[in-house]
């Protein structure tokens, strides 16, 4: 049976090719300064709960901003997703099955949280996400991707935020979000004063 160590070793070389890897590692740093003893069910969970986009599929969740935000049915889908990949992970790493079930109930429920570990995990990922996935969800409302625009993207960032229940992590979120939201401003700022000046830098 692998030790904590070779495990977290062996997670971190799974998740490096997915490509918003850093979300999840930054995701474990947040932990760490919300709770220094995390047990190692928490460390994994946080270090992994995204997996299931680095594994498309038919049956991979598809977010629709037109349900809400947040989109409970692509939360609860994408949760339960994550849950079992990361579970038949730890299983054919030769995981003790407690330690995989644990790891699996607190993937699940990521985005909701419910009890104290688990929203020690929302909590981080949240400010993870408050702090690397900025410009990712910027371009989306710039460019509509998924049917996002700038004003549901400052929604989602207002959510990211807002989601937190741990006191602590709520005001360190408080800094990120109004970084986040001056940003999305800067971009459309800058995209707006681009389409008046044209594509010459002609203004017409």
């Amino acid at each position: 049976m692998p030790t904590e160590r070779e495990l977290l070793s062996r997670a971190h070389t799974w998740i490096a090719p997915y490509w918003n890897a850093e979300h999840l590692r930054r995701t474990l740093d947040w932990l760490f300064i919300l709770e220094p003893r995390a047990s190692l069910a928490l460390r994994l969970a946080a270090l992994t709960h995204d997996m299931e986009r680095h594994f498309p599929g038919p049956d991979s969740p598809r977010l629709n901003v037109q349900h809400g935000i947040p989109d409970r049915l692509y939360e609860e889908q994408h949760q339960q997703r994550s849950a079992r990949l990361v579970a038949a992970w730890l299983t054919e790493q030769g995981a003790d099955p407690a330690l995989v079930e644990a790891v699996r109930a607190l993937v699940a429920v990521h985005e909701w949280g419910g009890w104290p570990e688990a929203d020690l995990l929302q909590a981080a990922d949240s400010l993870s996400f408050l702090e690397v996935n900025v410009d990712r969800f910027i371009n989306r409302g710039l460019t509509g991707e998924q049917g996002f625009t700038p004003e549901l993207v400052a929604v989602h960032f207002r959510y990211m935020a807002e989601r937190i229940r741990i006191p602590r992590a709520r005001e360190l979120a408080k800094p990120l979000l109004r970084a986040a939201l001056a940003r999305l401003e800067e971009h459309i700022v800058a995209s707006a004063s681009a389409a008046v000046e044209g594509p010459a830098g002609d203004s017409r």
